[in-house]
């Protein structure tokens, strides 16, 4: 009889070394076949699940054969242990030889070796060949059968997957216009994105060749209405957003600064060298589990942070000040102005601090910092920072900044952070998509207007070091940043000069139908999608007089401004002024010359005049009067 069941001994997959031939098992298995010889499907199906539990083609090693081939008996002999377990010596091996032709190693439940998968590719060849000859089994043929039909499977659907290439290819090709019935289908539906980000790359393609692929009878106006219309729901931006980017991107630059917006921009952080070096503080987070490299050449404080497994805002370092978390596009503004030890600046809009710290921290703490805002709340964190950081020079207040040359001035150097719109940074915002319009822009104008001519008004021209105004808003509409700095051109004494960044675009001189002046040249616009920080807008001006030009208090006409509006306000006017002058003198003149129609009616009320005022008095004679009329002819006569 077989061994009993151990649980702490190793089951042996395949028969044991010892198998012999057991008697009575032909008895046994009797009972299971039917009459024909042949299994009974209810018989096999319990044997073929527990095939698949116990035996698998990973540990069918026993089933290769030695020197002889081996193959189980048709006859296998089967004893059964009183618990209803197959006992590990009822197995019978019998060697078995045909002249020419050779079976393959099964076990008792029809599973075939493994021996094909171990093959070399040689021997794999010549047991095609022998399939092409008919000598193999019939399970192997079918097997080669089925193995076909899968290859042919294959095949077929690649086919398919050619033709449905080969048929997207041609729909982009033949791009066209969808009728108004389809846009009214769509609008009632809700919109499918996959259908939509299809069809602004093919219309992208087609405005691109737009002689070669566009549709007889259409315009490019329809085109680009479809294009934004698409954009707009794809991307979930206003109509008038999307009009005004169309305006300052081209198309593929558009969809990468779309697609920029979407994702976030890298976390950054800015070594405070009044307490620490970068290197330091670099390899101090790097110990807590931080990742993290240089932010680039430009910098030499900024550093990139990937992922940490501590919050950055949490650290000991961060607590003890030795780093700010702040934006790369924010450590710009503070580079350009180039603040020098010993200066009077000001920060006319500080909250929260990053750049008013950034600015003690190149000045050594010395000298003096005004940092200014309007809003009270957003001072307390100034103040927290200002104090974790270890700035001393700077003093806190709290004033309207179109005020602040009534307050104080005379500053050497004035930085500009100025509120704007923020559709420059749309990835930290996603609601400016859809809450700004062209009131809100033009708002934000007006007061960047206002606010430049009271830091440039702050600054004192006569500074040996400074006399700079850096402006910068965080915002890519023109009416926020060229125009703006284009007005200041013309109201006071000041002229553009170079950032210092040797990255970034140039600022339009240009756009729409405005002509700016061609020194905005030298102005900065960083984007998203092409330097991987926040929009922004940067403008350096020096200040080369305290005067206030008197003629450019007076309103210029419109004819002047369209004819020469990019020219030096000081050259265009004063000539204009002398001959406004001289024609106000003459009409002045002109005026006050009666006209001779006029001569009598003024003579007459001159002598009515005296006799309503003259009265006779009740105790004196009344002498005889005079014909009033008569007296009036003769005096016209005389």
């Amino acid at each position: 009889m077989g061994r009993k069941l151990d649980p702490t001994r190793k089951e042996k997959r395949g028969p044991g070394r010892k198998a012999r031939k057991q008697r009575g098992a032909e008895v046994e298995l009797a009972r299971f076949l039917p009459p024909g010889g042949g299994r009974p499907e209810e018989a096999v199906q319990p044997r073929e699940e527990k095939r698949q539990s116990g035996f698998n083609d990973d540990n069918a090693k026993w089933l290769i054969p030695a020197k002889g081939k081996k193959s189980l008996s048709k006859k296998t002999s089967v004893e059964l242990s009183s618990s209803g377990e197959v006992e590990e010596d009822s197995w019978e091996m019998e060697e078995e030889e045909e002249d020419g032709s050779s079976e393959e190693l099964m076990d008792d439940y029809g599973a075939l070796s493994s021996e094909e998968e171990e093959l070399l590719p040689i021997e794999k060849a010549a047991l095609k060949q022998k399939a092409d000859n008919g000598d193999l089994s019939e399970d192997d043929s079918e097997e080669d059968e089925v193995a076909e039909e899968t290859s042919r499977q294959k095949t077929g659907q690649e086919e398919k997957e050619d033709a449905d290439l080969q048929l997207n290819l041609e729909i982009d090709e033949e791009f066209k216009l969808p009728t108004d019935e389809q846009i009214e289908k769509e609008t009632a539906e809700p919109p499918d994105l996959h259908v939509i980000h299809q069809r602004i790359k093919s219309n992208m393609e087609v405005l691109q060749n737009f002689g070669v692929k566009r549709e007889e009878g259409r315009t490019r106006q329809e085109y680009l209405a479809l294009l934004r219309r698409d954009m707009a729901a794809y991307y979930s931006y206003s109509d008038f957003l999307l009009k005004m980017l169309m305006d300052i991107f081209p198309l593929p630059e558009l969809i990468n600064f779309l697609e920029a917006n979407e994702v976030p921009r890298p976390v950054t952080i800015r070594t405070n060298t009044l307490k620490t070096r970068r290197r330091d503080l670099a390899q101090a987070l790097i110990n807590r589990g931080v990742n993290l490299d240089p932010l680039g050449k430009w910098s030499k404080t900024g550093l990139v942070i990937y992922d940490s497994s501590v919050p950055i805002g949490a650290t000991p370092e961060y607590l003890a000040g030795h780093y700010m978390l702040q934006g790369a596009s924010s450590l710009l503004p503070v580079m350009a102005l180039a603040p020098q030890e010993n200066e009077r600046i000001l920060d006319m809009c500080c909250a929260p601090g990053g750049k008013t710290s950034y600015i003690a921290q190149l000045m050594k703490n010395t000298g003096m910092i005004l940092a200014n805002d309007s809003n009270a709340e957003r001072l307390r964190s100034v103040v927290g920072n200002l104090h974790r950081l270890g700035v001393t020079n700077a003093v806190v207040s709290n004033c309207d900044g179109r005020q602040f040359p009534k307050v104080l001035g005379g500053f050497d150097r004035v930085l500009l952070d100025a509120p704007c719109s923020g559709t420059g940074v749309i990835s930290k915002d996603p609601a400016i998509k859809t809450n700004k319009d062209e009131k809100d822009i033009l708002r934000c104008a007006h007061l960047q207007k206002e606010l430049l001519l009271s830091a440039i008004d702050s600054v004192n021209a006569t500074s040996e070091t400074g006399g700079y105004i850096v402006y910068c808003t965080c915002s890519i509409t023109v009416e926020e940043n060229e125009w703006v700095v284009d007005y200041a051109l013309k109201k006071r004494n000041v002229r553009l000069v170079a950032t210092g960044l040797d990255f970034g675009k140039e600022g339009f001189t240009r756009f729409k139908d405005r002509r700016f002046h061609p020194s905005l040249k030298s102005t900065r616009r960083f984007y998203p999608h092409t330097h991987n920080m926040d929009g922004f807008f940067i403008a350096k001006l020096k200040k080369f007089s305290n005067a206030i030009p008197k003629t450019q208090k007076d309103e210029e006409p419109a004819a002047a401004e369209a004819t020469n509006p990019s020219a030096d306000p000081e050259t265009v006017t004063e000539p204009q002024a002398k001959k406004k002058k001289l024609e106000g003198s003459k009409i002045a003149q002109e005026q006050k010359k009666p006209q001779p129609a006029l001569k009598n009616r003024h003579s007459l009320q001159g002598q009515r005049r005296p006799l309503k005022a003259v009265r006779p008095s009740p105790h004196k004679s009344h002498a005889p009067v005079p014909n009033r009329k008569k007296h009036r002819v003769k005096q016209n006569g005389q």
